[in-house]
């Protein structure tokens, strides 16, 4: 954060001191919502939430070090920065200073990640890429909504020459607005998928909402660089929706300006290919885990090499940036042999494909076993979409599906029906995590090899977790 003066934040956010607040007063710290968080200098920002109103917090926020706090009313004795409302308003005033504050600093260069999978896993990588090249700020997390977005902004500095920006959306408009605040130069898209399927009614929606990234950028003449996934005609199509220079990326076709070929998936579940950037090749083998790394990768390329990184370099970032953010992909090995793959931050078809390859890939002659919860927010093919993914499950050879929740009863159903499921092998629906562990504890051999996935609401990361902790109690 810059440091600016309560009044000129009053100015800035169209807001009105209230209470003991000093106009000359500086915030020179960190802007945020939790009143746990380090608030030295800062400024607190009080939402209505749903569990608390930030508000109740304010004074013990200023206790802590804060030098005001944005909110929607007065608080008795707390210096208020207050904006007409609701949560509505403060968070439209919160992305008003955030957007002047980026304003103020021009050496920043702003790239924005977006798609159905892999945002999360995508900007990590990238800002490791990036921190390469300079001062880099990035979320943690999935932190890329109307909240999160604006806060990571206000975390830059005049030092700060890269933000890695992943921006998400649950309606049209949304990025749209995300862009507006942080407008980007470049704009990574990596694909249409079924994720929010049920919120935005069609995957044309969601190709309308994610296009907006490409929308936002500027023209070519102004460095403005698209850099979107050739292998997905969704995403190749945002070409006509963008003045800014087009840069694709592709797991095999050569037509694209940045490629993968001789294409595998080793034992350990990473993947090994050539990369093909402008010309030039390297040998790379990624440290992250999961065949669907190869096309965050090569995004992340692209963007390397736009920014001048060679390609030596670009394939030792890959060979050696790790996972970030938890729950995605996570492997634990337990003393008694068993593989644990953590990938239970979310799910949606696609992802469930990809981990279940990575489970026939890290597999090996080993037994597989698949613990999946629902896939949320489906829509109307939700039955079907689940039905389908069971499908999947008896085709990879899985000899143990563990089906978590009511909602993800399909997934036997699929794996039951299709003629490649065998009267050896078992399936076992249970109501919850805590039931999937429980039911694992007795099933499991030495040398299994466990994926567990599913999206949010089911909090599958509890099952890898406590079967990771069977090693501690040995």
């Amino acid at each position: 954060m810059i440091a600016l003066s309560l009044d000129r934040i009053a100015e800035i956010t169209e807001s009105r001191l209230s209470g003991p607040a000093r106009p000359a007063d500086t915030v020179t710290g960190p802007v945020v919502v939790d009143s746990r968080q380090e608030l030295s200098g800062g400024l607190f920002v009080a939402l209505n939430g749903e569990r608390a109103d930030g508000h109740d917090f304010a004074a013990a926020a200023v206790e802590a070090g804060a030098v005001a706090v944005l909110g929607s009313r007065p608080v008795d004795g707390v210096p208020v920065l207050v904006v007409d409302g609701g949560d509505p308003a403060v968070l439209d005033a919160l992305g008003r200073l955030a957007a002047h504050v980026l304003g103020e600093l021009p050496s920043a260069d702003v790239i924005g990640v977006t798609g159905s999978a892999g945002k999360t896993t995508t900007k990590d990588l990238l800002a490791q890429a990036l921190r390469r090249l300079g001062p880099t700020i990035a979320p943690p997390g999935s932190f890329n909504n109307e909240i999160g977005h604006p806060l990571t902004v206000l975390r830059a500095d005049p030092a700060t020459r890269f933000l890695a920006l992943e921006v998400s959306a649950r309606g049209i408009g949304h990025i749209a607005h995300l862009c507006r605040i942080a407008p980007p130069r470049i704009g990574v898209v990596l694909n249409v998928g079924s994720a929010h399927l049920g919120e935005f009614g069609s995957k044309e929606a969601i190709a309308t909402a994610k296009g907006e990234l490409v929308e936002a950028l500027p023209p070519a003449g102004e460095g403005g660089v698209a850099v979107l996934n050739a292998d997905d005609p969704a995403v190749r199509a945002m070409a006509a929706r963008t003045a800014a220079r087009v840069v694709t990326f592709s797991d095999g076709s050569e037509d694209a300006d940045v490629y993968a070929r001789e294409v595998d998936l080793d034992a350990t579940g990473r993947v090994r290919f050539r990369l093909h950037v402008g010309g030039a090749s390297a040998r790379v083998r990624l440290a992250l885990v999961g065949g669907h790394q190869l096309h965050n990768a090569l995004a992340v390329a692209a963007v390397a090499a736009e920014l001048g990184m060679g390609i030596d370099d670009i394939a030792d970032l890959l060979g050696s940036a790790g996972a970030v953010s938890r729950w995605r992909m996570e492997v634990g090995e337990r003393a008694d042999g068993v593989t644990v793959v953590n990938d239970a931050y979310n799910a949606n078809p696609e992802s469930m494909a990809a981990a279940l390859r990575t489970l026939v890939a890290m597999a090996a002659g080993r037994r597989r076993v698949a613990v999946l919860g629902e896939m949320a927010e489906l829509g109307e093919g939700h039955q079907e979409a689940h039905e389908a993914v069971g499908r999947l499950v008896a085709e990879s050879g899985t000899e143990l599906l563990v089906v978590v929740g009511a909602e993800a009863g399909p997934i036997g159903d699929g794996a039951r029906n299709s003629p490649h499921w065998t009267a050896e092998r078992e399936i076992v629906a249970v109501p919850d995590a805590a039931h999937a562990a429980e039911a694992l504890r007795d099933r499991l051999l030495p040398g299994d090899v466990v994926i567990v996935k599913g999206s949010r609401v089911v909090a599958l990361e509890q099952v890898a977790e406590q079967l990771m902790a069977v090693e501690a109690v040995r």
